[in-house]
């Protein structure tokens, strides 16, 4: 074996580091009546070493931190499978909080002190009824929420409703359906007075980023008014405010702005900007801007791959506030004059912060004072040992092959080595999910475990991508498994072609549909690419058409065209069907448990190479769904695809930390 510096250089970033003590934070919410200064914080945390369960936690003014739910609880929902949403609060109701049981996918009520009492019947089917979104009325004695009806254990996606319904906020009760018939429903808020219910929907073959329609109801009349939204528009993030107006974002004008609505009046754009404010809905329950009391609005947007925070004064000037973020969620208003939010930047994980921004009148544009309410970890890394993302541009083709610029962002390899002379670092290409979904330029410690190993990581946003609008992102309709393919061979190519990386030695790896362009990638005899890790990733596009689950069981009419009578197409663009032109070792990581992809997506690609020949090797990861939760997995997975790449291009692994070794059939 010959041994190289890159990829082989000892470091502090190993795959204990990587999972010691991390979370995953989710929605943060304030905890008190709107408007009152002084509350406390209540946000989520998804912990790996609690085998991924999801906690809640409450900060205290005098910093004091407390988990609320008891042990064993997982505030967690299965809604779309994705979930989101999974919890919530009520301003009149101090002390009291609403969460979906991830076990038995119940609705909780959970008082300070007391034990959570389940509110929802138990379903004649294991996990039959899922609840997520809720939004409880003003006097706090009902609520409003979303829910997903499996008829059947591994009920088709065709029998599975989505609805919203009506129920007692304090006590068991039967829940009423208030609204059914499209194929989803999402967002359901009520009025400042109880008397209005807005909320979102869209039907197959449509995505919450294609045609969203927002509808407000008269409760008592029952009479429906559609807001916005239809063909060719996507809605998201209603909010009703004090003077019963409704706030929500729209990409009307190719982007997702802000608007105002009042029934009686036109529509009034608050944000119009070339940026995104919205991302897409692939989780329920986000938000991404915050009225203020004083008629403010604070709001995350993302341009170029990076999200900023913003202020829109009440002269309507749009000012960026002066803030360390480059990736922003769950965006409060927390009292009268701040906002909380979840935020990281390129050298930080995310924390959860408060932000107060300078009012007009101080004469300080943009500036903005931040308390950190949940600080990131103290990895104990030298900020110079920090691999930072460039955002970097390259020529890449559409569909028909006429040029186009793609996007990414490229992390250098960097760590306490000199790099050896004469040698480049192999290069990992990272491919994120969705397709819709985007790069994240925020400090992500299993990036850094490749840096710090000599590695060079450039992560695409290919066409399809989200943050460059919505032409960008359409890109992709009826071009998936084309133009995201070429924008990652273009994207490697172009760092070989310019010296940065070695062009013997780029590895492409992804997730879901990630999982997808990277087999795409390697399913070509001109593929640049010398080793490959699909993450429970998509070989057989009739397959899946056939078998998942609602929330995407049509999303792929749109990316590829109808099934089945764009059947032919679908063979043609599944990397199982090519499996004659692979040639490049790949190794493949697969959660037993994953609804969206299922395990036999992985196992046909494996079966299909090891009888070719072809090198391969296969994890399969008993109790994980889609994506890992649990620390084991994530060590696992980590140091086996390094053990993988050791394996393929020649480099030692440091052996102080005792990687185990993964089979490779057939080398």
């Amino acid at each position: 074996m010959t041994i190289s510096g890159y990829g082989s250089w000892p470091t502090p970033v190993t795959s204990e580091l990587v999972v010691a003590a991390a979370v995953r934070l989710g929605d943060v919410r304030p905890d008190g009546a709107p408007g009152t200064e002084g509350t406390g914080v209540i946000w989520a945390e998804g912990r790996a070493a609690e085998g991924g369960r999801i906690q809640l936690v409450r900060r205290s003014d005098d910093g004091t931190r407390t988990d609320l739910l008891p042990e064993g609880a997982n505030a967690r929902t299965a809604v779309h499978e994705y979930g989101g949403g999974a919890w919530w609060l009520h301003g009149g109701s101090p002390g009291v909080l609403w969460y979906v049981e991830w076990a038995d996918q119940r609705l909780h009520r959970l008082e300070c002190g007391a034990e959570p009492v389940a509110l929802t019947p138990e379903p004649s089917v294991p996990r039959g009824d899922r609840y997520a979104d809720g939004d409880v009325a003003p006097d706090g004695s009902w609520m409003v929420a979303v829910r997903e009806h499996h008829p059947a254990e591994h009920a088709p996606a065709a029998d599975v409703v989505n609805e919203i319904v009506r129920l007692d906020a304090r006590v068991p009760s039967t829940p009423e359906v208030l609204v059914s018939g499209p194929d989803f429903v999402a967002a359901p808020r009520l009025s400042p007075d109880g008397a209005a219910l807005a909320w979102l929907s869209w039907n197959h073959p449509s995505m919450p980023w294609d045609d969203v329609e927002l509808t407000v109801r008269d409760l008592a009349s029952g009479m429906d008014v559609v807001v916005a939204g239809g063909p060719g528009e996507s809605v998201g993030e209603p909010q009703w405010q004090p003077d019963g107006s409704l706030t929500f974002l729209s990409d009307r004008t190719g982007w997702w702005n802000l608007y105002r609505w009042m029934p009686g009046q036109d529509i009034e754009p608050l944000v119009r900007i070339d940026a995104e404010i919205g991302v897409p809905g692939w989780a329920l329950g986000g938000s991404r801007y915050a009225v203020l009391d004083d008629g403010r609005v604070v709001f995350a947007r993302s341009s170029q791959g990076f999200d900023r925070l913003a202020v829109r004064e009440l002269n309507g000037t749009i000012v960026e506030l002066d803030t360390p973020f480059s990736v922003i969620g769950s965006v409060r208003a927390d009292g009268p004059h701040a906002v909380v939010c979840v935020a990281g930047s390129p050298t930080a994980e995310p924390g959860v912060h408060r932000v107060v921004p300078a009012p007009a009148s101080a004469g300080e544009p943009g500036a903005a004072g931040v308390q950190t309410l949940r600080p990131p970890r103290d990895l104990g890394l030298h900020p110079e040992t920090i691999s930072v993302p460039e955002p970097i541009q390259f020529l890449s083709t559409d569909a028909e092959g006429n040029p186009r610029t793609g996007y990414a962002l490229y992390y250098p390899p960097l760590g306490a080595h000199e790099p050896p002379e004469g040698e480049l670092p192999p290069l990992l290409v990272v491919i994120h999910g969705g397709p819709t979904g985007s790069a994240v330029p925020v400090l992500n410690v299993g990036v850094q475990y490749w840096t710090s190993r000599g590695f060079g990581v450039v992560d695409v946003d290919y066409a399809g991508s989200t943050g460059y609008g919505r032409e960008y992102r359409e890109q992709l309709k009826g071009a998936w498994g084309i133009v995201d393919v070429a924008d990652c061979l273009a994207a490697a190519r172009t760092l070989a072609e310019t010296g940065r990386v070695d062009p013997d030695r780029m590895a492409i790896r992804g997730g879901s549909a990630g999982g997808f362009t990277t087999l795409a990638a390697l399913a070509r005899e001109d593929t640049p690419f010398s080793a490959g890790a699909d993450h429970f990733g998509v070989a057989d596009l009739a397959a899946l058409a056939a078998d998942t689950h609602k929330f995407e069981s049509r999303y792929l009419d749109g990316l590829i065209g109808p099934y089945p009578e764009a059947r032919d197409v679908y063979t043609e663009r599944s990397p199982l069907t090519h499996v004659e032109k692979f040639s490049t070792p790949l190794i493949v990581l697969q959660g037993d448990e994953d609804a969206i992809v299922p395990p036999n997506q992985s196992e046909m690609i494996v079966d299909a190479l090891r009888s070719r020949g072809v090198p391969v090797a296969y994890l399969l990861f008993r109790g994980e769904q889609h994506g890992f939760r649990r620390a084991e997995s994530i060590r696992r997975a980590l140091d086996a695809e390094l053990a993988f790449y050791s394996r393929v291009f020649g480099f030692a692994l440091p052996e102080e930390e005792g990687i185990e070794p993964v089979e490779i059939e057939n080398l």
